[in-house]
C-alpha cells in the first residue's frame, strides 16, 4: 500500500484526557437519519481532523458540539454528545454558555461590518465586558494569539472587510478566542483562502492547540496529515446516512489504516 501524503513531525497531544465523547449518536432531519452510531473520543488540547466524501455528514458532526444543528427546523439528536463528562444535550444546559466554551470558525470568513476592534470585542461585549481598558487588553491579546496583531495593531479602526481573506479568517478566529473557549470548530476554515494563508492557519492552529482543544473538518488531506494529531474518517452507507469508519491517531490512519474503504478514501481511489 503507497499513500503518497506527507505527515510532519508533530508532538504527541499533550493530555491523553478526553475532552468531548459521543456515544451511539445519531441525528435525524426530519425522517432522513443523516449521522448513525457515532462514537468517538475528542482528546484535550489534540487537533482532530473529520475527513470523508461530501455528504457524508462531517458539518452536520461538528456542529453538535456546540448545537448549531438546533437553530434547523426537524433536527432530532439521539444518544449522548458529552463535554467534560456533561451531556450538552440534556434539557437544563445553557445554549449560549456553551457557545461561549465552544466556539466555531466557519469556512467563509465571516467578519462584521465593524471595526477591527469592535470585531474582537463584540463577544465580550455581549456577555458583560464594558470596561475600554479591559476590552483593549482582551483585543489585543486575541489578536496576539490569533497572529494578527503585528499586521492590524495600527488599523484597529478600520473596517474589517478591508482585510485580506486570509486576515479575516484569523480575525474571525481572535474574535472566537475573545471570549475564552475551551474547544474550537473550524469546518473548512481554509477552503476559501490562497496556500500561503492555508498554512499561517496551520502553523496558527498547532500553537492554539497548546492551551485549546480543535476539531476541524476539512476535504484537504494533506492538510488533515499536517496539522491534525488524531483523524476520524467519515463515510456513507446506501441510505446515506453518515457513519464513522475508523478513527485513531493521524499518523497510523494515513500510513497503515485498519479498514480499506481509508485507505481507498485516502489514495484517492474514491470521494
Amino acid at each position: 500500500m503507497s499513500i503518497n501524503l506527507e505527515l510532519t513531525d508533530k508532538k504527541a497531544p499533550i493530555s491523553d484526557e478526553i475532552r468531548i465523547s459521543t456515544r451511539d449518536l445519531s441525528l435525524y432531519y426530519g425522517d432522513f437519519q443523516a449521522l448513525r452510531n457515532i462514537t468517538l473520543d475528542i482528546l484535550e488540547n489534540a487537533i482532530t481532523a473529520i475527513i470523508g466524501p461530501s455528504g457524508c455528514g462531517k458539518s452536520t458532526f461538528l456542529r453538535l458540539f456546540n448545537r448549531m444543528n438546533d437553530l434547523i427546523t426537524g433536527v432530532r439528536v439521539e444518544g449522548s454528545v458529552e463535554l467534560d463528562g456533561v451531556n450538552i444535550y440534556d434539557k437544563d444546559i445553557d445554549v449560549v454558555e456553551l457557545r461561549k466554551r465552544v466556539g466555531m470558525v466557519f469556512q467563509k470568513p465571516n467578519p462584521f461590518p465593524m471595526s477591527v476592534f469592535e470585531n474582537v470585542a463584540f463577544g465580550p461585549k455581549r456577555h458583560g465586558r464594558k470596561n475600554r481598558m479591559e476590552l483593549e487588553d482582551i483585543v489585543e491579546k486575541s489578536l496576539k494569539q490569533a497572529a494578527l496583531w503585528d499586521e492590524v495593531e495600527d488599523k484597529l479602526g478600520q473596517s474589517a472587510l478591508a482585510l485580506s481573506g486570509g486576515q479575516q479568517q484569523r480575525l474571525c478566529i481572535a474574535r472566537v478566542l475573545a471570549v475564552e473557549p475551551e474547544v474550537i470548530l473550524m469546518d473548512e476554515p481554509c477552503s476559501a483562502l490562497d496556500p500561503i494563508a492555508t498554512l499561517r492557519i496551520e502553523d496558527l492552529m498547532r500553537s492554539l492547540a497548546e492551551n485549546y482543544t480543535i476539531v476541524i473538518v476539512t476535504h484537504n488531506m494533506q492538510q488533515a496529515a499536517r496539522a491534525s494529531d488524531m483523524s476520524a474518517f467519515f463515510m456513507m452507507e446506501d441510505d446515506r446516512a453518515g457513519i464513522l469508519v475508523e478513527y485513531g491517531p493521524t499518523e497510523k490512519l494515513f500510513t497503515n489504516p485498519e479498514d480499506k474503504r481509508t485507505e481507498d478514501y485516502i489514495t484517492g481511489r474514491f470521494g
